[in-house]
């Protein structure tokens, strides 16, 4: 299906305005706790503030910067900004304060939205921020700073969306910082639209009695897709909470709304298998599984199949292509893989002199579709090496099989050479993960005695188990007649825990740094 935007388009009006012009006004559009907000009262409370946002002198273009858990407000200061035509960024309101500076800097936001309980780690690098003229805060401001609620309270409850253009900038998606601090990718008016069209609509099958309920949270461009705009787009529900996400936590939540659609990850699906009760615990709501952000074991999808019978969709996006491209489909899972392309997008997997390479063979992901971002804010180089005319260089190494799905091997900075052969950690960690013992791991690269990398495995036993010299053994042995030999890791340690980064995914930085500080 060929999907076109007009020219004169704006994005909040896209997602909220239609529900109403389509007679779903008083449908629930979002849950929170024991709130319910309807369709029309999502709308008048983002046009409140948007008001707000108007006559403290926000001008279409000018950033606004959310720093807000996920609570109803975020709902309304991302619409009422859509609807003014502003830029929005948003940021993970638990970040350490020094963090803040960097943000305010680089966007140059003039208003900032933000919530009590985050205001002294935000407070001062807002004061020390040159371009900020306004703070406004949920649950209180205090004399400093403006309450967002006492404001958005005085204001009308209508407002004309902007006459943005559908290639005006939008939104702000920020990359997870693989190396330096987090760059913005930037997303033009349709963007999100389009892989809503293909992706939510065509793949996913999004309908408007879905319930969506999501691990990830909303300042992250998976989550605001998946648990926000996908049903809002189809006059569906959102669910959301501001408590941050473990297994217990999602349990609760599942039972309390009784979601239709989880978004999650890996490492939360392995948590919710493995948490204390997990056996007793009622997901009969839910029809389907979304799982993105790192690799899928096949052994942990058997694992979720068996328990519950729902399938997990696995797929693959981006912050620079706003959401997922490459997806299993309902009905069509295959396990391991990462799916097929998703409707509207393209791919090629090329070498490293940029040919493309044979089926079944290895090499760097490169994806076309519109939902591309324009550029990287402030670092031209960066843009350069990633978007080639339509084509972006995902940084991915895949393979693509005989009837089209495709297999990620990780990423192309991560892969390890080992004895002058490359290797794929991702292998390895599906290896261990299908032993009855490991519960988590992670695989990274260390130099042995002669500087040469080998790899290590981290992990965490399941439970009954005892991680000594013994299980080490056993667990090499497993990946060597499993593998080829040499993929077998020559390091294993055992933790209580491996550390997550603010996405929820296995964070194999820190656990890198950590060995070079170590060694250092």
């Amino acid at each position: 299906m060929d999907v076109r935007f007009p020219e004169r388009f704006n994005l909040g009006a896209y997602y909220l305005d239609a529900n109403l012009e389509a007679g779903r006004g008083d449908r629930r559009a979002l849950l929170c706790a024991d709130d319910s907000f309807t369709y029309r009262e999502v709308f008048e409370r983002s046009c409140q503030a948007g008001h707000v946002l108007k006559d403290l002198g926000v001008r279409q273009e000018d950033r606004v910067l959310l720093i807000l858990p996920d609570l109803p407000e975020f709902v309304f200061a991302w619409f009422a900004a859509a609807r003014v035509g502003a830029v929005i960024a948003m940021v993970n309101p638990h970040l350490p304060a020094d963090a803040f500076e960097h943000y305010f800097e680089y966007t140059r936001a003039r208003v900032a939205v933000v919530h009590a309980s985050v205001l002294e780690n935000v407070a001062p690098a807002a004061r020390r921020a040159r371009h900020l003229d306004h703070l406004l805060v949920v649950g209180g401001g205090g004399e400093e700073f403006s309450s967002f609620e006492d404001l958005c309270a005085q204001a009308p409850t209508e407002i004309a969306p902007a006459d943005t253009h559908r290639d005006d900038p939008a939104i702000w998606l920020f990359t997870s910082g693989s190396t330096g601090r987090p760059k913005a990718a930037v997303h033009l008016q349709h963007d999100l639209p389009f892989n809503t069209e293909h992706y939510a609509k065509q793949v996913l099958r999004i309908r408007e009695d879905d319930i969506s309920l999501g691990v990830p949270k909303l300042f992250f461009g998976y989550a605001t897709g998946t648990t926000l705009l996908f049903p809002f787009a189809v006059g569906g529900t959102a669910a959301i909470f501001p408590e941050r996400s473990t297994a217990e936590t999602l349990y609760q939540m599942i039972e309390k709304h009784r979601p239709t659609v989880l978004t999650s990850v890996p490492t939360m699906i392995n948590a919710m298998l493995h948490v204390e009760g997990a056996a007793k615990r009622d997901l009969g709501s839910i029809r389907l599984c979304l799982s993105a952000g790192e690799a899928l074991p096949e052994a942990l999808y058997r694992q979720w199949m068996e328990r519950t019978g729902v399938e997990i969709l696995d797929g693959i996006g981006s912050a620079e292509m706003f959401h997922i491209y490459i997806s299993n489909r309902p009905g069509e899972v295959m396990p391991g893989s990462l799916g097929q392309i998703v409707p509207g997008y393209e791919a090629r997997i090329l070498d490293a002199e940029g040919q493309d390479v044979d089926e079944g063979e290895a090499g760097a992901l490169w994806i076309r579709g519109d939902s591309a971002a324009v550029m990287y804010w402030q670092d031209h180089e960066k843009t350069k090496a990633t978007f080639h005319a339509d084509w972006c260089n995902t940084g991915d190494q895949f393979h693509r099989d005989a009837v089209g799905y495709y297999w990620y091997h990780g990423r192309t900075d991560a892969l390890l050479k080992v004895g002058g052969i490359w290797v794929s950690p991702i292998e390895i960690e599906d290896c261990l993960l299908g032993h009855d013992a490991v519960r988590e791991c992670a695989v990274i690269g260390v130099p042995d005695a002669a500087g040469l990398v080998k790899p290590k495995a981290v992990i965490v036993v399941a439970e009954g188990q005892t991680g000594d010299d013994g299980l080490a053994r056993q667990l090499q042995e497993h990946v060597k007649t499993t593998l080829a030999h040499y993929k077998y890791p020559r390091i294993v340690e055992f933790v209580a825990e491996l550390p997550k980064n603010d996405r929820g995914k296995i964070d194999r930085k820190q656990l890198a740094a950590r060995e070079a500080e170590m060694a250092g």
